[in-house]
């Protein structure tokens, strides 16, 4: 369905790089509630589910008063922490502040909060999809510096008319990627982190396709933003994921893949690994409603 949060240019009262001020008084008691339950929900469901470093991030929002977080009060504890801070931004913005914004430790989160109505599937990425999702995870220093890497590559991507390619590497790690802890699976994209019933279905169903990230075969492959995913990626760890970054020749990729098909997601690549270790045991029937 399509977004309602998209913008051709800065709108009223939003700065040229795209922030704008939280204006945190704003947010109406039903919006607090909608927040405080999806966090209640989803924080209690996951362990098991998600990986140690989002586990351990979690503290810094568990600190934070009930409700909307406060993003002032939230940096305070998070620049400490990691060196990022969060900002607000309308939604979904251009991608050169986008890149702008992570290669500079700046991570622009949507001010709003989906609707009572939404609130097991937000039509669009909201506040809590932001910040639930992603925030804990920008305190692992592996992870953090990937961000880094990830927004510098996006900026030279910009000039090469690449960023569709890249976006897909975005998609497939930071908001539906799956990482190998102590011999079995769990999550650390933000997309699934944010919806229990797509980890769930990312670690314990037989249907999707597991298999090792390759970087050019992700930048090859299309992804879902209406159902959950075909395929999802494997990496052994956060820094073999900053390595595979650092040391791709991403514009090589660019070049080599220009003008031939992309793969549709739930297709097979010459050049696929399957993950084939141990995945986590789905919750019993009842266990979870979402």
């Amino acid at each position: 369905m399509a977004a309602t949060h998209i913008f051709d240019a800065p709108p009223e009262g939003v700065a040229a790089n795209w922030t704008m001020p939280q204006n945190w008084t704003a947010f109406t008691a039903e919006q607090h509630a909608t927040w405080r339950t999806l966090f209640d929900q989803q924080s209690a469901a996951l362990d098991g589910y998600a990986c140690r470093s989002f586990l351990d991030g979690l503290g810094i929002l568990r600190k934070l008063k009930p409700g909307v977080p406060n993003f002032a009060e939230l940096n305070a504890l998070l620049k400490p922490a990691s060196g990022w801070e969060v900002v607000a931004v309308p939604g979904w913005i251009p991608n050169e502040p986008f890149f702008e914004h992570l290669a500079n430790k700046r991570f622009p989160a949507a001010n709003f909060v989906r609707p009572p109505e939404q609130i097991a599937y937000s039509e669009e990425p909201d506040m809590f999809h932001d910040i639930f999702g992603h925030i804990p995870m920008l305190t692992d220093p592996a992870f953090s510096d990937f961000l880094v890497a990830y927004g510098e590559a996006g900026l030279r991507a910009e000039k090469l008319g690449a960023s569709d390619y890249l976006g897909r590497l975005w998609l497939y790690t930071v908001e539906f990627g799956l990482v190998v802890e102590d011999g079995e699976l769990r999550a650390f994209g933000g997309g699934l982190l944010s919806s229990l019933a797509e980890t769930l279905s990312a670690l314990t169903s037989p249907e999707p396709q597991r298999i090792w990230l390759d970087i050019e075969r992700v930048m090859r492959t299309r992804y879902h933003f209406d159902q959950y995913q075909q395929t999802y990626f494997v990496v052994a760890g956060f820094g073999d994921l900053l390595r595979a970054t650092e040391e791709t020749d991403f514009a090589s990729i660019y070049r080599k893949i220009a003008g031939e098909p992309a793969l549709e997601p739930g297709d097979v690549w010459r050049g696929d690994v399957a993950y084939e270790g141990r995945l986590p045991a789905a919750p019993a029937s009842g266990e979870t409603s979402q």
